[in-house]
């Protein structure tokens, strides 16, 4: 079972951190890449890459011929899956076998077992592995019907869980808190199954209220040995996608860990697991867990487990595919302190989670990284990189390291203040306040509180759009006001005005208060009212990018053209972001009501839908199902016969 290259069939962070392992073992690595990555950060750092594909969109990186063609040509002898797009398709697995190289992962077979999650379930249950009721038929017939999975939800009781069989990180899955929400939730969870697994069967399961998500990372070798690596808290959600993980779980006793571990070995061992895998479960208010899914690769979270026991799991990976034992038994391995990872995301979490795109201007991560300080960042990104529609939002991944929980906290805390990404809206601000919120510092989150504060009225104060503290409009106005000038600050004062999320200030200009002191590699050095600081600030002749208290606030100056800042056009319906179009409703012709949905475009693994904002006859439609669409293009255009929404 000798290699001596791989290729790693993945992007982004992944790519890069098995790339890493890799060579630092030895082995020689090969990138893949889209035309959307031919500058990434992963293609760089390989020692080989091949272009697989001339579309930019995510499906360059699901053509398994393109990449065994890939693999031929670099003389790569084994292939590492990463996680998403093909690390959990059997037939991917079996061949790369068959094309002669090593599949870095499980056997196809138990990829195949557990990769339904239906016949998982019915799997576990055998096993005595404890199960939340549902229904888990994967008949694609009758048993698939929307009758029929009707009536098992009638049975079921709401709310429950419309799950994709072949699903995972959140996708082709749907919460119904009634059955009136159940057409819509098959329909939706099928489409978005199909999207992106290939398989719209679907699944049912009762939801467990006010459960936490508590997942065991477990290891198989080739000659029987099956260990443990203990839990991760992967609690704190959105849409039912991870936001925050951390090991170990803050709730977890040493009773409830032997029983999860137990059950997740037990799990492993039914379906003759080699590898690295994680056994997902829920846990209930009463502390009793249910089997809720195995993921049969590694996971996003996967450094916090590392960052606790000292290991380096992708090397594990490649110790067990040459065919050696688990370097370690049961009892020989051991957890240290206490680990936390925040996932920073190209999403605004102030505007329901909608995803974003652009360039990277600044990132800096080596600013968060000391050596010694318990922090590390995972990231496939550099200056001038671009944030596509094509992909996961999942752009980094910021892990701290403490002697306990509240010191791994404060780390991160700094972390994030530290290494701000400018040049795209980001999640960065919310995660820092959601770490330091009372529910999570206590650890009393559930998997639904997110979504529950998201749907208050107003939401939740973690979840309103944050105000520039005062000196961050003062120190705007300063530095856009010496590139009005070029001149040292002894020039004349004039008004300025400044907008910043929806903001508007006017202000002499320079601030007296404000001294400049240097502004260097996009760190500004300043002095107000005596008081020095410093923050990294990028002003690019448009829009000072000002990173303070862990957000980035974008000011400008407002246009001085009439009606630039008008509102939209209630006759037309504008795609939210760059995507495709999942879903078409109406056509020339039709007649819609206020509020009437009118298509979805899917982006960064999200549904957004428009809606039409007053009633009127549909005028003129500008894309078709599947069509790509670029942020702000006109796809609607309505005649409108009544009042708006």
């Amino acid at each position: 079972m000798r290699f001596n290259k791989i290729l790693i069939a993945n992007r982004g962070e992944i790519a890069c951190r098995i790339n890493r392992t890799a060579q630092r073992l030895g082995y020689r690595t090969v990138a893949v890449f889209s035309a959307a990555d031919a500058g990434a950060l992963h293609v760089q750092q390989a020692d080989e890459a091949v272009h697989i594909g001339a579309s930019a969109a995510t499906d360059s990186y699901l053509f398994i011929a393109a990449l065994l063609v890939a693999a031929q040509k670099s003389g790569a002898d084994a292939v590492h899956p990463g996680y998403g797009f093909l690390s959990e398709r059997a037939d991917f697995a079996q061949a790369c076998v068959d094309a002669g190289l090593l599949f870095i992962g499980p056997p196809a077979q138990a990829i195949r077992e557990m990769g339904n999650k239906a016949a998982a379930k019915r799997r576990m249950r055998a096993a005595g592995v404890p199960c939340a009721p549902g229904y888990f038929a994967t008949d694609l017939d009758a048993e698939q019907s929307d009758e029929r999975l009707t009536q098992e939800a009638q049975k079921l009781g709401c709310p429950l869980l419309v799950k994709a069989v072949s699903g995972g990180g959140g996708r082709g899955m749907r919460l119904v808190h009634g059955l009136a929400e159940l057409p819509g939730a098959l329909a939706g969870a099928r489409r978005e199954a199909l999207s992106a697994f290939g398989d719209g069967t679907l699944m049912l399961e009762r939801l467990i209220p006010n459960g936490r998500h508590i997942e065991i990372q477990i290891f198989a070798d080739m000659h029987g040995n099956t260990v443990h690596l203990g839990e991760r808290d992967c609690t704190a959600q959105r849409r039912r996608q991870k936001v925050i993980e951390e090991a170990p779980s803050p709730i977890v006793t040493p009773a409830l860990r032997a029983a999860l571990c137990a059950d997740a070995v037990t799990a492993a061992q039914a379906v003759g697991y080699v590898g690295a895998g994680t056994v997902e479960f829920i846990v209930d208010a009463e502390l009793q867990h249910y089997f809720l899914e195995m993921n049969t690769r590694l996971q996003v979270e996967h450094p916090v487990t590392e960052c606790i026991t000292g290991l380096d799991l992708v090397e594990w990976q490649l110790r067990v595919a040459a065919g050696e034992a688990l370097p370690l038994r049961q009892d020989q391995i051991t957890f240290s302190g206490h680990a936390i990872e925040a996932r920073l995301v190209a999403e605004d979490p102030y505007a329901h989670w909608k995803p974003q795109t652009g360039k990277v201007q600044r990132w800096r991560p080596q600013d968060a990284t000391a050596p010694g300080n318990g922090i590390r960042i995972e990231h496939g990104l550099h200056d001038g990189c671009e944030v596509t529609p094509h992909y996961d939002a999942l752009v980094a991944k910021f892990v701290a390291h403490g002697r306990d929980r509240a010191d791994a906290l404060r780390r991160l805390t700094r972390a994030l203040e530290a290494a701000p990404l400018i040049g795209l809206p980001n999640n960065a601000r919310f995660l820092r306040d959601l770490l330091n919120h009372p529910d999570f510092s206590a650890a009393q989150l559930t998997t639904t509180r997110l979504d529950e504060w998201a749907a208050n009225t107003p939401p939740e104060p973690l979840l309103q759009r944050p105000e520039p503290p005062p000196h961050a409009w003062l120190l705007a106005a300063a530095v856009r006001a010496g590139a009005h000038n070029r001149r040292p600050a002894s020039v004349a004062l004039f008004d300025l005005s400044l907008s910043c999320n929806g903001l508007t200030q006017t202000q002499r200009a320079p601030p007296a208060s404000v001294q400049l002191l240097a502004h260097e590699d996009g760190v500004l050095h300043y002095q107000i009212d005596g008081l020095q600081g410093h923050a990294v600030c990028v002003d690019d002749g448009h829009t000072v990018q000002l990173a303070l208290d862990g957000g980035v606030f974008c000011f400008s100056e407002p246009s001085a053209w009439p009606g630039a800042s008008a509102p939209n056009d209630p006759s037309r319906a504008l795609s939210p972001v760059a995507g495709v179009v999942a879903q078409l409703s109406v056509a020339v012709g039709d007649h819609v009501a206020a509020g009437q949905p009118l298509l979805c475009v899917e982006a960064m693994k999200m549904e957004m839908w428009l809606h039409a904002a007053a009633a009127g006859t549909v005028r003129a439609v500008h894309t078709r199902l599947k069509d790509p669409v670029a942020a702000g293009a006109v796809l609607v255009e309505i005649e409108i016969t009544g009042e708006q929404t």
